[in-house]
């Protein structure tokens, strides 16, 4: 039934303003507004796009939203980190962060950060 549509995924923010910024500007996406609705769509590398949707009564994702395939975790962290992104640390049995705040060891090299809204996002070694 689905086979050949053509899927997207969406979250919600509780500032459209600061999410267009955020993703625009620091982690350097191609960004559109909608016109027909108060919308933003990230055009993602591939032909991909999510759509950003604000909500009043927003309540930040408790799991990962966006995953960031880079080749190189340590450079896309310390970029990001220079731009004034600010990374999660974790010490959990089964997940502990580094001091460059990055999770290695049991499953993906993986760090995670969060937009303006609170939502949850990484960066994770390809």
């Amino acid at each position: 039934m689905f086979r050949k549509t053509k899927a997207f995924s969406g979250f919600s923010v509780d500032n459209l303003s600061s999410a267009k910024q955020f993703y625009g500007d620091i982690l350097d996406l191609e960004v559109s507004d909608m016109a027909e609705m108060p919308l933003l769509k990230l055009h993602i590398f591939g032909g991909y796009e999510v759509i950003i949707y604000e909500k009043p009564n927003h309540e930040p994702a408790t799991f990962t939203v966006l995953n960031f395939p880079v080749t190189d975790i340590e450079e896309a962290v310390k970029t990001l980190k220079e731009r004034g992104v600010k990374f999660e640390s974790y010490d959990y049995p089964g997940l502990k962060t580094d001091a460059n705040n990055i999770s290695r060891g049991d499953g993906p090299t993986v760090a995670w950060f969060t937009d303006p809204a609170g939502n949850i996002l990484s960066v994770i070694q390809e």
